[in-house]
């Protein structure tokens, strides 16, 4: 059968949250909170008191920060980072409790510092914050007992007959024949055994079970046996304070002799009292903190550590003077760290061609963050001030312009006499390098062009007669009309000389027109110079296709493009003929085949001959 908390073989009874056996949790009062103030002034600033009797306590900060918890007693004395120093990690303790500080070190770690502390307290305790950057918020809880409540930890360490809450736990029922026998005085000690019942140790009176037999009283023991103090227990440290208890036999008392426990009165043991020992101070040690994280991600970086000189005396650990600690080597307080290789900068391709034939244009590369394992990261895991460069400015040198023209059109702007057609001419870049094009310069060509559609009849006086249709059919063109000098007859008109009318305003002959945009229509630049000048060489030009605006389209019909490559100078090469260039000897033949014609002299005096014979040897330059 199990035992519960009450000590009874088949209980279930368990300590609740309050600590309580067999409690409901109601015995207690859970305070909890987060302080979230925000603090401008450097150095220590209460966060929440801790009052006498508090269990399960937890102080927690909500996440990593630079900033310190620090514990003192009500009484001024410093329990965990006190004195702007700053404690390592590890068990403190204070106000009748052991606390376990808490500082997580992992880089990869957002936990922040915590107390914790099973209690219960004994004083009241202040929690401090060492502020020095912003505060992400403390939690703290404890439990403290509700109103009449015996406190557990109360109940197990009262020494028999020793008051509780102020009154002594009396048993409902007393054994009268137990109380004369401790009213007996021990001879051995000279000491009362005092005037009340007995009562264990760590047990508190209670009914009990109905189904429970009683424990049965033990026989009276025979007094010739006494307890005897035989020596102490060893010292719980070697320096700086420690403690031991007296250790006590069952002796005989005539030959002091031991014997065993059960022939001396169990209940008339004394109890140990604690004894100081070893009261000297333990020697100074370097007390060595955790190291910081690394100043740099990757790379070559610094981590420090707090190194400060500490004595223990009474179970705590005291920060004192560096120079007690000058016999031992201080340990180093900072030192190089490297959490893994940097990523670097890899270029992965070469300069792209630049994005104009002519003038200034730009041209790019790819350029990616490599990790060391050759993995493409993201951007920011590299060194940003040291990237090269993936995109840049390439000058291509000066754009060739050239006039780009349209055909003429089809309509004369007169429907008699004289009038015009039109074309467009507009000077551009020419983007094919190859072209034997030059700037547009000053000689634009024309864009109008002389028409006639025949002799007109005879109108009527300084009159003017319809407008002729316009010269294009699309985009801008001009209009025609007669304007004559008449004089109205009989029955018809006479036509003057136009100086009969001068002194009249004249109406305008000619205006523009525009009958609808054209859209986009294919504009081409002069022919170049043919390439060769006889046997046949070509000459080429640069068609575009360009809407009104001037911008290129690719609207144009493709039937309708103009020739961007034509032959030209397909007649033969005819030699020059030399008039001077003849024969001074008659057999200059013999001189041609022995091959004499390569010597000044015999090209001179032969050279009719010579001549001949050369021009039918391959590479002439007259055939080329």
């Amino acid at each position: 059968q199990s035992i519960g908390c009450d000590d009874y073989l088949g209980s279930d009874k368990v300590i609740d949250k309050c600590g309580i056996c067999g409690g409901d949790n109601t015995a207690c009062k859970v305070v909890s909170g987060v302080f979230k103030h925000t603090l401008t002034n450097l150095g220590y600033h209460k966060i929440v008191e801790i009052p006498e009797g508090a269990t399960k306590i937890n102080i927690t900060e909500m996440s990593k920060s630079n900033n310190y918890l620090a514990l003192r007693s009500r009484s001024g004395r410093s329990i965990i980072n006190g004195n702007w120093a700053i404690d390592r990690p590890g068990r403190y303790e204070g106000g009748g409790t052991m606390f376990t500080y808490k500082r997580p070190n992992e880089i990869s770690s957002t936990a922040g510092e915590s107390f914790l502390a099973d209690g219960p307290t004994n004083e009241v305790l202040d929690v401090y914050m060492i502020h020095q950057q912003p505060n992400p918020g403390i939690h703290y809880e404890y439990i403290i007992p509700g109103d009449n409540v015996i406190s557990p930890q109360l109940l197990a360490h009262r020494r028999p007959g020793e008051p509780l809450n102020g009154q002594l736990g009396m048993p409902e029922s007393t054994n009268h024949e137990d109380e004369d026998l401790h009213r007996e005085t021990d001879t051995l000690t000279g000491q009362s055994a005092g005037t009340f019942p007995v009562i264990q140790p760590g047990r508190f009176p209670s009914h009990q079970p109905e189904n429970q037999v009683p424990a049965v009283q033990p026989p009276r023991q025979n007094r010739e046996y006494n307890w005897k103090q035989i020596g102490k227990t060893e010292c719980t440290t070697t320096c700086g304070k420690g403690s031991q208890y007296p250790v006590f036999h069952c002796v005989n008392r005539i030959t002091h002799e031991e014997v065993s426990e059960s022939y001396c009165d169990s209940s008339t043991k004394p109890i140990p009292e604690e004894e100081a020992c070893n009261l000297f101070p333990c020697p100074a040690f370097w007390d060595i903190g955790e190291w910081s994280e690394c100043s740099k991600t990757c790379g070559l970086g610094m981590q420090h550590r707090q190194i400060l000189c500490r004595q223990m005396y009474a179970n705590r650990t005291l920060t004192v003077q560096q120079y007690r600690c000058h016999h031992l080597e201080k340990p180093e307080t900072t030192s190089t760290c490297q959490l893994k290789i940097c990523s670097e900068w890899q270029i992965r391709t070469e300069w792209t061609s630049c994005s104009v034939p002519c003038g200034v244009g730009q041209r790019t590369r790819d350029v990616k963050c490599v990790s060391n394992l050759g993995d493409i990261v993201d951007d920011e895991e590299c060194n940003m001030k040291l990237r090269p460069n993936d995109i840049e400015n390439c000058d291509m040198g000066p754009c060739a312009k050239s006039w780009f023209l349209t055909e003429w059109s089809d309509r004369c702007s007169a429907e008699c006499g004289d009038g015009v057609r039109t074309r467009s001419v507009v000077c551009m870049t020419n983007h094919v390098s190859s072209l034997p094009l030059e700037g547009c310069g000053n000689n634009k060509p024309s864009e109008t062009t002389s028409c006639n559609n025949g002799p007109c009849a005879g109108k009527v006086e300084w009159f003017a007669g319809g407008w002729t249709q316009c010269s294009t059919e699309c985009g801008s063109g001009t209009q025609q009309r007669e304007v004559i000098c008449v004089r109205k007859t009989e029955g018809n008109f006479d036509v003057l000389n136009p100086y009969e009318c001068s002194y009249l305003e004249k109406p305008p002959s000619q205006q523009s027109c525009y009958l609808k945009p054209c859209g986009s229509k294919w504009f081409h630049t002069e022919w170049s110079t043919c390439s060769k000048s006889c046997e046949g060489g070509f000459r080429v030009r640069e068609v575009r296709c360009l809407s009104d605006d001037m911008t290129a389209s690719t609207q144009c019909d493709p039937q309708l493009k103009p020739e961007e490559k034509e032959p030209c100078n397909t007649q033969d090469c005819i030699p020059e003929i030399d008039e001077n260039c003849k024969d001074k000897y008659y057999n200059c033949n013999v001189v041609v085949q022995a091959r004499l014609c390569v010597y000044t002299y015999y090209k001179t005096a032969c050279c009719a001959s010579c001549t001949r014979v050369a021009n039918r040897q391959p590479g002439f330059l007259g055939r080329r």
